[in-house]
């Protein structure tokens, strides 16, 4: 049984207003900042998510992430790049929102970089854009990222190496999954409401 009062947006906020996020140096790693978004929804507060285009030269292509990008080599604050690459991506000036929080920075597992994240509350409707690094984007409940029947393990290949990770199902079967660097971002959001989220991260590697 979920605690619903775990997904309030009023906890949420008191939640993300008394955090104090491990805010970590870039060091010799690239530097990205995303945007973790939600509202009011009928069953419980919804999180927007974005399926990345294919694409390449993008690590995350295809994949189920958040809004954001690399930081401009340009001085600008990690925050300033969440809303930057949010409006470029979706349209969406997250100035006319209530910005509640950041979680901790979170090192890339295999890539060499450091995401940032910041979480804002959509107070009215929005009409989205996506452009083209865009494929979609979808609200989903937060209660549906907690069933347990839709957290599974999976095997990704990738950099010479087989590896199992914790998923989380959202979509249709052949869709993509929510894991990785977003999985863990979710983790410490849940972490820092009070909940238990998905499924122990006992990455298994093979090397070839």
């Amino acid at each position: 049984m979920i605690p619903a009062d775990n997904l309030q947006l009023a906890r949420i906020t008191q939640c993300l207003t008394n955090q104090r996020p491990a805010v970590l140096s870039p060091v010799d790693r690239g530097h990205a900042s995303v945007a973790m978004l939600l509202r009011e929804g009928p069953f419980s507060p919804e999180v927007l998510f974005i399926v990345r285009a294919e694409h390449d030269h993008d690590p995350w292509s295809g994949n189920i992430g958040f809004p954001g990008g690399r930081l401009n080599p340009t001085g600008e604050t990690p925050q300033q790049a969440a809303e930057r690459e949010t409006f470029e991506e979706l349209a969406l000036d997250l100035s006319q929102s209530r910005y509640l929080g950041r979680l901790d920075d979170l090192y890339g597992a295999v890539m060499p970089i450091l995401v940032s994240c910041f979480v804002y509350q959509l107070l009215g409707p929005a009409r989205l854009q996506p452009n083209y690094e865009v494929a979609r984007a979808f609200w989903c409940p937060l209660v549906k990222l907690l069933e347990p029947g839709r957290q599974q393990y999976r095997t990704f290949f990738y950099r010479d190496a087989e590896r199992n990770h914790p998923v989380v199902e959202l979509l249709e079967p052949q869709d993509p999954l929510l894991w990785g660097i977003t999985y863990r971002l979710m983790r410490n959001f849940f972490s820092i409401c009070g909940q238990d989220f998905g499924l122990p991260d006992t990455t298994i590697e093979t090397r070839f």
